[in-house]
């Protein structure tokens, strides 16, 4: 999760702190949205174990979820 805080906090020009509690929060948005199966992949993904190429599968099938087909 550190190298995604780090690039939320530069990109928007805030702290590390403020950019972590971005991240957690948009995770946990995500995660409510989501079914169980996938939510854990997110929390893999965060603590540096899960495999992005799993996450952009993922993300493209919670198209649906957000309203795009």
């Amino acid at each position: 999760m550190d190298e995604i805080v780090k690039m939320v906090a530069e990109k928007a020009g805030i702290t590390e702190g403020q950019a972590k509690i971005a991240v957690q929060v948009v995770s946990g948005i995500l995660k409510d949205r989501m079914p169980d199966a996938m939510a854990s992949h997110v929390d893999s993904y965060l603590k540096g174990e899960g495999d992005a190429g799993n996450l952009s599968d993922m993300a493209g099938k919670l198209g649906g979820i957000f309203g795009k087909k």
